[in-house]
Formats: structure tokens, sequence, C-alpha cells
């Protein structure tokens, strides 16, 4: 039996192909859940994904599960705890923007919801570019950098324009599986 086809991007190593089969691209309507994506493709800038999803299990459990309440309160201490958790990713600079990115997101969430404040940027329906090769996914995009202003102006940061794409490949507000990839359709199905 032969493999279907993928996007090239997960290789072959057997926690990316799971990755890329079962989440990536799949569209997330839940506030928190779409708040850990964002702050692991954070803590991502400049590294591999795979090496954050290598140490997913070591986040979850160094920020309390991704708690936002439980986030937002983090003290000097707890950053001075995280910065000697060698499971995770020791920059105080992505550190300290998990912990105001768990503040941004309860205002957020209180006011409007988080879901709601980023899915109203594709009209709550994931966008379908329909790409032909790994070469058509562009790093950034006009939305990306829109949404990455909005997200500032919110209190997040290290959420850039690259950063907030691959977010929203990630979280599923596009779907960028290559259209010979066998999830193309399925995650298109979701929307």
């Amino acid at each position: 039996m032969t493999d279907p086809d993928r996007c090239p991007w997960c290789g072959t190593d057997p926690l990316y192909v799971a990755y890329h089969d079962s989440e990536w691209g799949v569209p997330e309507r839940d506030g928190r859940a779409l708040w850990e994506k964002f702050v692991l493709d954070g803590f991502q800038a400049g590294l591999s994904w795979i090496t954050i999803l290598r140490k997913r299990d070591n986040f979850r459990a160094a920020f309390a599960g991704f708690d936002p309440e439980t986030v937002a309160g983090y003290t000097e201490a707890a950053v001075a705890r995280l910065m000697a958790d060698q499971g995770i990713i020791r920059h105080r600079g992505k550190i300290e923007a998990a912990i105001r990115g768990a503040q941004a997101y309860l205002r957020i969430e209180e006011r409007q919801g988080f879901a709601d404040f980023l899915w109203r940027h594709v009209d709550g329906m994931p966008l379908q570019p329909r790409r032909q090769t790994s070469a058509d996914i562009p790093a950034q995009t006009p939305l990306s950098a829109t949404i990455a202003r909005a997200m500032k102006a919110e209190g997040f940061t290290f959420c850039g324009p690259t950063i907030t794409y691959a977010a929203m490949q990630a979280c599923g507000l596009v779907n960028d599986h290559l259209m010979t990839c066998h999830r193309h359709h399925a995650v298109a199905a979701m929307g």
C-alpha cells in the first residue's frame, strides 16, 4: 500500500506526518486552542515547526495547559522558572510574549471572543486558495499583516505577518494544503 500524497513540508517524520494528517489546516473554532496555536507559532519563530511539535507536551505542562487565566498571572518568578525549563524554548522575549498574549486574549475573550476576533477577518469561512505547488504558498499575505496589526494593537507580540500566516494555516483560517494533497478536499469540506 502506498502512502497518500501529502504536502512536502511534513516529510516522513511520523510526528510531522500525524500533525499534517490530523491537525494542520483543520478549522479551529475554540478560542483557547487558537490562542495556544498562536503562542506556539510565536515560539517557533526562527526555528523549525518540528522542534515545537516535539516539545508541545512540555509547553503544555510549563504553561498550565495553556490556561490563559493562569498564564496571564505569571510573575517574574514564573518567567525565571520557564527560563530554566529545558523542555521548552528558553527565550525571555517569547515567554514574556506568551504572558502578554494571555492578558490580551482575556480582554478580547471578554469583549467579543477570541475566536470571533480572528475568524471575522475571513468572514467566518476558511480561505480556499487552491495552491498547486509549495512555491505558490506565500510566507505572509496582506491579510496576515492586517491580522498581525490587529493583534499587536490588542497587546500581542511575536505575531508579525509571517508568524500570523503560519498560525492562520495551522488553525484553518486558510487551507494551504496543496491541491495534490490527500487532505486538501477533506479540510475544505470542514469549512
